[in-house]
């Protein structure tokens, strides 16, 4: 199915791509991070041939540290085992160390000082974004006082320049350094919002796979093994009836097929699998789950509108007849969302008596509107419209000898319990008639608030 077909089979809505956008946009700028950090390193490096003689050395020195703290700062780390913070660690510790022992003239680190402190500037922005782990906070701590340091080396050794000098450059330093490092936080508090959003998104939308493949796939996979377990019951199965019982798997094989197709799709980035101008169809095709013939668009919320259909293709296949009763006249008043949850409620009500009921007689569905407990009358304010769906738990003598479909299977009714809470509404289920060993029929019901 092409992929910009998919739609969010549980609500209708259009889902959210899992795959992130594609970075090659951004991969070419983070590959030449490298080689314009060695040239400008190199660049850095050069007035050393133009020193004096007497002080090559020691400008040799100050050039070295400058040019590698703008190749450390230019470059994308980690490389290989060399991470951000032993990165930033170490450039920071030989700046201080450098402040300490430098022996040469006071006048030369002025030249090489800019390059050196814009670099640690930007490393110390770097580590108190992008660091993390145990150390973060003692790299960032050690690039913090480097930059602050960095102008001492020239203003405590200058003759006559007293501890004015020093304090005004720590000053001039530290201004830039706290803008610096308050934007450095702030971003990394949106990244770690972003991170949270982006962590919830997924956890919503693989909870919403999840509902679809329980309330959907399992309704079709339900009625085939019901459907396969009647064809090994004994008797004579004539070539019509074995042709329409095979048809009928088919039908709800492909079925299933289109309700996974469109799981999968919901988790597809749209139009990665190319151009969509070929297609056959897809996850709204006629035919899929809970998606009535002629359905189409990715924005299909299956309502009150659609059970008939529903009701319908159950009471078609199995044993178990089915009845609808008062759909119509309850269509329109609830808000697409609470038709949705109420439509999610019958189909999992219905998947239920295929699998725990199997010898119910008669399912009823039925949809009536009433006031709520001190409302007012209905359709005005405080009126509900009330879904439910009960069986009789009877067995017939034709379903006597189908196996019993196995128990268990997630957690269906409490999902749709928390999904009718949003929108006001209340789900109950229980037996019609409590026994004191087992208990005669169910009823499934919900009750939503009209809009």
């Amino acid at each position: 199915m092409p992929a910009d077909s998919s739609v969010d089979t549980v609500r209708g809505r259009s889902a959210v791509p899992a795959v992130p956008p594609s970075r090659s946009g951004a991969s070419r700028p983070t590959a030449l991070r490298g080689p314009v950090g060695v040239v400008a390193a190199l660049v850095v490096l050069a007035p050393v041939l133009l020193a004096h003689p007497g002080q090559r050395a020691a400008a040799l020195l100050l050039a070295v540290m400058a040019a590698g703290a703008v190749l450390v700062a230019a470059v994308r780390w980690p490389r290989g085992r060399v991470t951000l913070i032993g990165a930033v660690s170490g450039v920071a510790a030989a700046s201080l160390l450098l402040d300490l022992v430098y022996p040469g003239p006071y006048r030369l680190p002025a030249f090489w000082l800019p390059f050196e402190w814009a670099a640690l500037l930007i490393l110390a922005g770097r580590v108190v974004r992008r660091a993390r782990g145990r150390w973060a906070g003692s790299a960032g701590a050690l690039a913090v006082t480097a930059v602050v340091a960095v102008p001492l080396r020239f203003t405590v050794r200058t003759p006559n320049g007293g501890w004015t000098a020093s304090v005004l450059a720590v000053l001039t330093s530290g201004v830039p350094l706290a803008v610096v490092v308050g934007a450095s936080l702030y971003l990394r508090v949106l990244d770690a919002r972003r991170e949270r959003a982006v962590a919830k998104a997924r956890r919503e939308q693989r909870l919403e796979v999840a509902r679809g493949l329980h309330d959907f796939v399992a309704h079709e996979i339900t009625g085939i093994v019901l459907e396969a377990q009647a064809g090994q019951l004994p008797g004579d199965h004539g070539p019509e009836e074995t042709a329409a019982l095979l048809r009928r798997l088919e039908e709800a094989g492909l079925r299933a097929l289109d309700s996974m197709d469109a799981m999968v799709g919901a988790l597809r980035e749209p139009h990665e699998d190319g151009d969509n101008g070929g297609g056959d169809g897809g996850a709204d095709s006629p035919g899929a789950i809970g998606v009535p013939a002629g359905a189409t668009g990715a924005t299909r919320v299956y309502g009150l509108a659609d059970l008939p259909e529903l009701v319908g293709r159950f009471d078609r296949t199995g044993p178990t007849r089915a009845r609808l009763e008062g759909a119509r006249e309850a269509t329109g008043l609830l808000s697409p969302e609470a038709e949705g949850a109420a439509y999610a409620v019958v189909l999992e009500a219905l998947t239920n008596v295929r699998r725990h009921a199997p010898g119910a007689a008669e399912a009823v569905v039925r949809v009536e509107t009433g006031a709520a407990e001190g409302g007012a009358a209905e359709g005005g304010a405080g009126a509900v419209v009330r879904v439910s769906v009960s069986n009789d738990g009877r067995a017939p003598g034709g379903v006597r000898g189908l196996r019993r479909l196995r128990d268990g299977g997630g957690s269906g009714l409490p999902g749709l319990a928390e999904r009718l809470a949003v929108h006001g509404g209340t789900l109950e289920s229980g037996p019609l008639e409590p026994a004191p060993l087992r208990p005669l029929g169910w009823r499934t019901s919900c009750e939503l608030p009209v809009r």
